[in-house]
């Protein structure tokens, strides 16, 4: 009977101990992860609103609002969680970094941070976060790929396999993950139509 004690005192104390000893990395490791986060998130801004010079926390934002701006414009399978603030050196505004997610990647979630002009022209795309396919999916990371989503003016852009008047080339054997892209760019497009700038039409 005192040998069970024993042995349960003893993983006790290695249950202690391991938690102090987990919670202490976790408290020494959070800062430079957050930062390291942060900063892959304004390099990322910086990519794709290379004319600002700062970048700003909208908060504004409200993401039950834009559950329905994207139900109302059709776009399914995608959400928004933040918007930056794109600002020139004098502090005015000329664009918007969004960060919208597509819930529909071949390999899960693909989030991406597309850049939006205040005359509504999108200005680039980044990858922010992607787990496809090798070879296939990942190609969506590639400049060849994101290029066509830079310094376009549309009110949507669509995968040419769904509609050959369609203005994105879909990447080779990975239609899903294409499509997924092109969904998650429409839905920061729909936010700024309805909420950032209104109509992007010439």
């Amino acid at each position: 009977m005192n040998k069970i004690v024993k042995n349960a005192l003893i993983l006790t104390m290695i249950t202690l101990v391991s938690g102090l000893l987990l919670g202490g990395v976790y408290e020494i490791t959070k800062e430079p992860i957050y930062a390291s986060k942060e900063k892959a998130k304004q390099e990322a801004y910086k990519s794709v609103l290379p004319t600002a010079q700062k970048f700003e926390e909208d908060k504004t934002f409200d993401t039950k609002k834009t559950e329905k701006i994207l139900k109302d414009n059709k776009i399914t399978g995608c959400y928004l969680s933040e918007v930056a603030i794109g600002k020139d050196k004098a502090g005015k505004v000329i664009g918007y970094a969004i960060t919208s997610t597509s819930k529909e990647g071949y390999g899960g979630e693909i989030q991406i941070s597309v850049g939006i002009s205040t005359d509504g022209r999108v200005t680039g795309m980044e990858i922010l976060s992607i787990n496809e396919t090798a070879g296939l999916g990942m190609q969506a990371t590639e400049p060849t790929f994101k290029k066509q989503f830079k310094n376009v003016k549309t009110d949507k852009f669509i995968v040419k396999k769904d509609d050959p008047k369609g203005n994105v080339d879909a990447l080779s054997g990975a239609t899903i993950t294409t499509r997924a892209v092109t969904n998650a760019v429409n839905a920061g497009i729909s936010y700024f139509q309805d909420v950032l700038g209104g109509s992007v039409n010439e």
